[in-house]
């Protein structure tokens, strides 16, 4: 896993790391039991402060993502279904408003988006 921070984002760092590294989990590219990088190895890596990393892996293991065992590191829990399927409900949505900003802005009805929808659904689209 590869996390990428940026200070001109706007975003916090340690919001940036939190968020990658839930996006790895969602997406599978962590696995249950697999151990985050040491929270001072990743702030040496990334350059920045031993407590951004921890910050993010604190916030982490309070929503339920890690668990931090003293010694041994910060493992990755089991998926959450309910967090999973937030979390997909959630960037469904963002995609979709998206797409509907595109058909407004071009001047589609709202059947026009809804016929596309059933077509791209029953297609499997991918």
């Amino acid at each position: 896993m590869k996390l990428i921070v940026s200070n001109r984002s706007g975003v916090p760092i340690y919001e940036q790391i939190k968020e990658q590294i839930k996006a790895a989990i969602f997406s599978g590219e962590l696995a249950e039991d697999d151990v985050l990088p040491s929270i001072r190895g990743l702030a040496r890596d990334l350059k920045i402060s031993v407590i951004t990393t921890a910050r993010a892996y604190g916030d982490l293991e309070r929503e339920g993502f890690v668990v931090n065992v003293q010694g041994k590191g910060c493992y990755v829990l089991p998926r959450n279904k309910e967090l999973a399927r937030e979390n997909a409900m959630h960037r469904m949505e963002s995609g979709l408003a998206d797409a509907i900003a595109v058909a407004k802005a071009e001047g589609l009805t709202k059947n026009e988006i809804l016929e596309r929808l059933n077509l791209l659904w029953e297609d499997g689209c991918d």
